[in-house]
């Protein structure tokens, strides 16, 4: 049996260079078909994925709503379509179709009474203890995690910087793979940003190109349009950035997804990251430079509304989005 765990402590995420306590792991996770205490769940120290990064992942959101008394999971089958994608192109077995992997979920926060906003946290990983780099015969585990999740970034905005790391090329990674090993490319992105007094990283692709941040991806505002890098510009094809895509149409928005350079980025009007971590967070500075007046900006923020909205289970155009848990 195998996933990382040990007794239960507290996590912590990194914000503006403060700690702040997120939340507490669930007494349950889902391991390879069955809930156990989360206690249980550990990995002996040769585990393939500990040393090769052989894992794909997702990040879920599931929030509360107070008004119809329900969490809801956001795009749960959009996020297991591309969680078995990423599975296939690295050839690890899942072992579970998309359909029970979300009814996994909600049986795991069933199981926890979740009744807050919550991270989930699913993963399939090499689990055989060996050091052989042919995986093609090796068990895998899959699991599901939920933590308590508040903002990942600050909502009022945050200084990026675009960093000397290059964002790998779809020639040397699967970029459409959410691959555990490809984010050390974004773990030492952000430590270069930290270590310099921002907030966040942004990489340029290969060709100087924008690409995406640590963790997001990226959209510009000018004169009114959208623009985001394209999908062969080395970037993720993310959820969240699918979602604005999609409800720019109903604020009477235009997105335009084209290649943007750094000066684009510094003359723009708005910028803000979009994921599943950090929702739509404004950029109100990149490399010392002050983007639009220093704030957020007004199609940013009406953006933010819109989606938060939706999240919640307000806007009836998009309910089968989100799956009930209660």
């Amino acid at each position: 049996m195998a996933w990382a765990g040990a007794a239960k402590y507290t996590i912590y995420m990194i914000m503006l260079n403060k700690e702040f306590i997120v939340g507490e792991l669930m007494k349950y996770v889902w391991v390879n078909g069955k809930l156990i205490p989360e206690r249980e769940a550990v990995i002996p120290i040769l585990t393939h994925a500990l040393h090769y990064g052989t894992s794909v992942f997702e990040g879920i959101r599931a929030y509360w709503s107070p008004e119809s008394n329900n969490l809801y999971i956001f795009r749960a089958r959009d996020h297991y379509i591309r969680f078995h994608n990423s599975a296939k192109i690295m050839g690890i077995k899942v072992g579970y179709g998309i359909d029970e992997l979300v009814d996994a979920t909600v049986e795991l926060l069933k199981a926890n009474e979740v009744r807050e906003n919550v991270y989930i946290r699913p993963i399939a990983f090499v689990s055989a203890s060996t050091v052989n780099l042919d995986i093609r015969d090796l068990e895998t585990t899959t699991a599901i995690i939920a933590i308590p999740f508040g903002h990942y970034l600050e909502p009022k905005g945050v200084r990026a910087k675009v960093v000397s790391w290059l964002r790998v090329h779809n020639s040397m990674f699967p970029m459409k793979a959410k691959v555990g090993g490809i984010y050390v490319n974004s773990v030492i992105a952000l430590l270069d940003a930290k270590i310099s007094g921002f907030d966040e990283a942004i990489l340029l692709n290969r060709d100087g190109y924008v690409a995406e941040g640590s963790g997001e991806n990226v959209f510009i505002v000018k004169d009114g349009v959208l623009y985001t890098p394209p999908t062969y510009d080395s970037i993720l094809e993310g959820i969240t950035r699918d979602t604005v895509i999609t409800i720019a149409k109903d604020l009477g928005l235009t997105v335009i997804e084209k290649r943007i350079t750094r000066e684009e980025l510094y003359t723009a009007d708005e910028v803000f990251f979009t994921g599943t971590a950090a929702e739509v967070t404004p950029v109100v500075n990149i490399d010392g430079r002050v983007i639009g007046n220093g704030q957020p900006g007004p199609i940013t923020l009406k953006i933010r509304s819109y989606y938060m909205d939706l999240v919640h289970g307000k806007v009836s155009k998009y309910m089968s989005w989100l799956t009930p848990v209660y």
